[in-house]
């Protein structure tokens, strides 16, 4: 049985990394739960850009920070920060499709 990374991760937030690019952060309760969710592959640039329904998983960078038990994903935005039919301006509510990432056992 496999758990969600929104009920393993302690918080996941997201925010505009610039007008073309969105900052994804996953904070983890322990060591533990970080090191299963690193170890599992599960957060890639490919399976990223899947989830976001981007075109390519090259344009996609995920950063492990062990010091910090904490992952960083940077990706495009699909529409730029403001320009016509961008809906949040902030990217502070682009998160949500990583909390039904299956993290396996």
């Amino acid at each position: 049985m496999s758990e969600k990374l929104g009920t393993i991760a302690k918080f996941l937030r997201s925010k505009n990394s610039g007008p073309f690019k969105l900052t994804l952060d996953v904070f983890f309760h322990s060591r533990q739960d970080y090191e299963r969710v690193r170890g599992a592959g599960v957060l890639t640039p490919d399976s990223v850009a899947d989830v976001y329904l981007l075109d390519d998983g090259e344009a996609v960078s995920v950063f492990a920070f062990d010091s910090a038990a904490a992952i960083k994903v940077t990706m495009p935005r699909r529409i730029a920060s403001g320009a016509v039919g961008d809906t949040e301006i902030y990217g502070a509510q682009q998160h949500g499709p990583l909390l039904d990432i299956a993290i396996p056992d």
